[in-house]
């Protein structure tokens, strides 16, 4: 198991991790159960991270994720609940939020960015699955407005890291595609580029997203 780890400040642990050999469709270091990989080394997986983190395995959390812009709160209710439950609470989620100790959140991806968050001084962190479309739909900005609500965290507290994800040069799309974020009303010339075709950097658009909530600190 490989990770690439982040600054976040202390009392929290940021990281992603990264491919390594695997089996079935998914062909790496594979913690969720639905990109094709075998039951089995899912586990394996799951057990290995949780042993570097020293964690319970029940405490490794991460949604079913859609696309959408769906944000759940990790309490010690969810907890209690039987796995049955809890998969059925994660499925169609694209972020979580908890201010449990000694669990671990996520979110999978692979062009889409990832996105944590972490209030040093209430004590809360968040994980974000950012595609095109939830960023249209500004899931980042969502979450951050739900810890606000949910913990009175203050945007001037929270450090944002953004992960690795899809780059500008790669990401070509469509004009409907494009015509979403002006929409939207993100800074076009800030997020598109137009060479034969449209380019979004969904980076810098997430970014722009933190920096219009206010978030100061980021990386």
């Amino acid at each position: 198991m490989k990770i690439l780890e982040y600054n976040i400040g202390t009392g929290a642990r940021a990281f992603s991790t990264m491919r390594g050999g695997g089996s079935g469709n998914y062909g790496g270091f594979n913690i969720t159960h639905y990109c094709g990989d075998s039951n089995e080394h899912v586990a394996e997986c799951r057990r290995e991270l949780c042993a570097m983190l020293g964690i319970d395995n029940g405490h490794l959390i991460l949604p079913r994720q859609t696309h959408e812009e769906k944000v759940v709160h990790i309490d010690r209710e969810f907890l209690e609940r039987s796995p049955e439950e809890q998969k059925k609470i994660l499925h169609g989620v694209d972020a979580i939020v908890t201010r449990l100790r000694r669990v671990c959140i996520g979110v999978s991806s692979a062009d889409c960015v990832p996105l944590l968050l972490c209030d040093r001084r209430q004590r809360v962190i968040a994980a974000v699955h950012a595609g095109w479309r939830g960023t249209v739909r500004r899931i980042a900005e969502i979450c951050v407005k739900e810890m606000i609500a949910r913990y009175a965290c203050n945007p001037a507290d929270i450090h944002a890291v953004i992960g690795p994800s899809i780059g500008l040069e790669a990401f070509e799309v469509g004009n409907e595609v494009c015509e979403a974020f002006s929409k939207a009303g993100f800074p076009m010339k800030q997020v598109a580029a137009l060479r034969a075709k449209w380019h979004i950097n969904l980076w810098e658009a997430n970014r722009w997203l933190l920096m219009q909530c206010g978030i100061p600190n980021w990386n």
